[in-house]
């Protein structure tokens, strides 16, 4: 190894935002995928997928397989070192191979702005003086084949292979299925770097898209970036534009610091360009774009994931990013119409599982029929937006107010009054807790209906829309179940304490619904769960815990919990399996979501309220600082430090937010004493935490 290979490979190594090996996992589950919104691969897979392209009817819907051309390896004859590494600061995986004559390096990356590119480039650089050609084998298991795409030869573009397809069946009876152009450089089975040359650098761009037209456009774009030396640049400034606005990292455990990088990384990987205005971003699903072609990744699909685990992190951040997730329930408004019309109720009923139309594509009726709460959940991010961004538009315009008032008339026409306790019934539903079915007063299920009820009224005064009684009526006099005697939430009726559970449930009335209740109760119920919630279940729950326990004062006792998701991490590329046993959907953005609110919500004590930012900082011992860049509020960009005994404030800049394009009077509070901060562009504020 040459001085400046030790030295790039100290960098890397110091560096929390690079992961680097020296072996690959010998699960290939756990390689790094690499996606921007649209296209998602996982590196060495012959197959890979495209937002919005699934295949198959009903409960039958998956997302399409897409062959994919750079499934390459690159090999030598003679002995070599190799070294792997994602860059997430650039969104680039390198294989790097050095030996005594040669370093070769091949980079794969999905392109961050152009998001119909993916590319793979080699660098070939001699290390020894030589007359000698030297050659590195491309080896690929690629065939343009698919078990989900009928695809047929193309006439060559420009000197691209071409070919081109439709998915067998469509999502329902009457769709139409959609079409998948490729379009890439041909890929030699060699590469030589000849007797005169000291070095020789060859690109390769794929592109994927759903017409011609598109097609050949991308595919020109990246001939054009090539041509001017572009094309690597582009990607990486679209990377450090998105990292510019946000950036999450702690003092005193590096573990904790590389997770909190990884996740932020996939999570933004899964979204659109924030220059991205086509509104096409097809949601999130469990396993990314990556993956989806079968039962263990949820096939693709789109469930309240998106909405109450992985968007509020990223919400947080990126009002343009939240509202495209928005803007994915919007499009599949008919289908939702659709899905509670077949049920017997009026209004909206979003899918349990969704793809594009917004039917339900769950293969299992019974999720469909009864986990409900999905309805809440989905309202619960269009409210969580509201309260950050003031965002008029993404009602009026956008059609947001829509999906209020449509999901407020399905709770209205699904309740069941009880004249013996004097309040309205959700019978026969599935709780979060997928243990137990068919159960009448679901906690978390009748207090997110109550929650999105309270917020149709409020968006309908606010948009000067009549408001039925009915809301009103049911939201007040909805049953919220409750233990006197015990002094707890049960999970539903007739529910019996101690009785297993599979994941967080109960425990997220306090986070993320934000439902009024004493800390004894918010004691009780963290106490009465943990203990049997599955130590196996799914990665998400455990942040949950964390951040009630964080509420109450108790960060030692969070920190053990938000540990144990650590067993979820399968590295070295940082990569999560939904079961910490590694089994499950992989990458699991889920757990990822959760666990890295239970950072931003958690240590910080942000909560989003209707007219303030509220905070409560509290880090366990092992943490010696957090620093939180980035955070957009009301279209102005704040800074957060916290140490041990204070916080620092810093308001970077102040602009409208879309539809509402004046400055505010920001200010926070802090929770624990009710001392508000006004906060004015340019300054700082500082503070004890207590």
């Amino acid at each position: 190894m040459s001085l400046w290979e030790f030295y790039l490979l100290l960098i890397m190594s110091s560096d929390p935002y690079i992961f680097t090996t020296d072996t690959l996992p010998s699960d290939i589950r756990f390689l790094p995928p690499l996606a921007n919104g649209l296209l998602g691969w996982r590196v060495y897979n012959n197959i890979m997928h495209m937002g919005g392209v699934y295949n198959g009817e009903g409960g039958r819907c998956h997302r399409a397989d897409v062959p994919c051309p750079l499934d390459v390896k690159l090999e030598t004859e003679e002995p070599v070192q190799h070294t792997y590494s994602l860059n997430t600061h650039t969104g680039i995986f390198t294989h790097t191979l050095s030996s005594a004559s040669v370093t070769a390096s091949q980079s794969l990356y999905s392109h961050r702005y152009y998001s119909n590119l993916m590319v793979m480039e080699v660098l070939l650089v001699r290390q020894v003086t030589s007359e000698q050609p030297i050659t590195v084998n491309l080896v690929t298991s690629f065939t343009p084949q698919s078990k989900d795409i009928v695809f047929q030869s193309g006439p060559e573009y420009k000197g691209g292979s071409h070919i081109l397809g439709q998915t067998k069946t469509a999502e329902f009876q009457g769709g139409s299925c959609p079409t998948v152009h490729l379009i890439w450089s041909p890929i030699p089975p060699s590469l030589t770097l000849l007797p005169e040359q000291s070095q020789a650098r060859w690109g390769f761009i794929l592109v994927v898209a759903n017409s011609l037209e598109s097609a050949k456009a991308s595919f020109d774009e990246g001939l054009s970036l090539m041509a001017t030396g572009n094309l690597r640049p582009s990607h990486e400034k679209a990377w450090k534009e998105l990292w510019l606005q946000s950036k999450v990292e702690v003092t005193g455990s590096e573990s904790l610091c590389k997770a909190l990088i990884g996740c932020m990384f996939y999570l933004l990987s899964a979204f659109p360009s924030i220059h991205d205005t086509s509104s096409s971003f097809g949601g999130v699903s469990p396993g990314g774009l990556s993956n989806g072609g079968d039962g263990q990744d949820y096939w693709g699909h789109v469930f309240w994931d998106q909405d109450i685990w992985m968007y509020p992190g990223i919400a947080l951040f990126y009002p343009k990013l939240a509202r495209a997730v928005l803007e994915y329930r919007v499009g599949t408004i008919d289908g939702a119409k659709d899905n509670a019309e077949k049920q017997g109720y009026k209004g909206l009923k979003f899918p349990w599982e969704s793809a594009v139309s917004g039917r339900e594509v769950c293969p299992e009726d019974i999720y469909g029929q009864q986990e409900i709460h999905i309805n809440g959940d989905v309202t619960l991010a269009f409210q969580h937006y509201f309260y950050l961004t003031e965002d008029l538009s993404m009602f009026k315009e956008r059609r947001g107010s829509d999906v209020i008032y449509g999901v407020a008339d399905y709770w209205v026409s699904r309740v069941t009054w009880h004249p013996e306790d004097q309040k309205y019934h959700l019978l026969g539903v599935m709780p979060p807790d997928e243990y137990y079915h068919n159960v009448s007063n679901s906690v978390y299920t009748n207090t997110v209906a109550k929650f999105s009820l309270q917020f149709a009224v409020e968006v309908a005064n606010l948009l000067q829309h009549p408001v039925p009684k009915e809301w009103k009526e049911v939201a007040e006099h909805i049953k919220i179940p409750f233990d006197e005697e015990s002094q707890y939430h049960p999970e539903y009726d007739d529910y019996v304490k101690g009785h297993p559970v599979k994941q967080a449930d109960t425990v997220m009335l306090g986070y993320p619904l934000g439902l009024e209740m004493s800390p004894e109760v918010r004691r009780n119920d963290l106490e009465a769960y943990e203990p049997v919630t599955d130590p196996h279940g799914p990665a998400m729950t455990w942040g949950m815990f964390a951040i009630g326990w964080l509420e109450l004062g108790e960060a030692e006792k969070a920190q053990r919990l938000l540990e144990k998701c650590f067993n979820n991490i399968q590295g070295p590329f940082q990569v999560w399996s939904e079961s910490s046993d590694g089994s499950g959907a992989v990458n699991f953005l889920t757990g990822m979501g959760g666990f890295l609110q239970a950072v931003l919500f958690g240590y910080t004590g942000f909560r989003v309220q209707k007219d303030f930012l509220a905070f409560s900082p509290l880090l366990p011992n092992d943490i010696s600082e957090l620093c939180i860049r980035g955070v957009n509020y009301l279209g102005s960009q704040m800074d957060w430090l916290l140490r041990k005994d204070e916080v620092c404030i810093i308001l970077r800049e102040q602009s409208g937010t879309a539809g509402n394009t004046k400055p505010h009077n920001l200010q926070v509070v802090l929770k624990a004493s009710g001392t508000k901060i006004p906060l004015t562009p340019g300054n700082s504020q500082a503070g004890t935490c207590s």
